[in-house]
């Protein structure tokens, strides 16, 4: 059955690290009143210095799908997170992995209406 969900695109390794729990925070120039369910999709584009960093195989990461989905509960201007860069970080909990759906990014927070399925 499809629904509708809020979705943040963000790039990859960023998008990985959030649902593998082990970012809790996305840094954003923007805020929003929403809190709730939201898909996180990786973004077709890599941050590089990211992976490298990370020491991680890009070949291993999807790209250009939802790949899961956390609970936004907070907006922030300060975090004890050392991700946290602001000006504003988004606080997500609860990250959990879905078989990766192919997608088109967009900008901002936006809608898609999807048949989601637990990886």
């Amino acid at each position: 059955m499809s629904r509708t969900y809020k979705v943040l695109t963000v790039r990859q390794p960023w998008a990985q690290l959030i649902i593998d729990g082990i970012k809790p925070v996305e840094n954003r120039t923007w805020q929003t009143d929403y809190r709730g369910p939201l898909l996180i999709h990786a973004a077709a584009k890599v941050c590089r210095k990211t992976i490298e960093q990370f020491d991680l195989n890009p070949d291993e990461l999807p790209f250009g799908a939802i790949i899961g989905a956390v609970e936004l509960t907070d907006i922030v201007t300060r975090h004890r997170s050392p991700f946290f860069t602001g000006p504003f970080g988004w606080v997500l909990k609860r990250p959990r992995a879905v078989r990766p759906v192919p997608l088109r990014g967009q900008l901002k927070l936006y809608e898609a209406t999807l048949n989601l399925r637990r990886s």
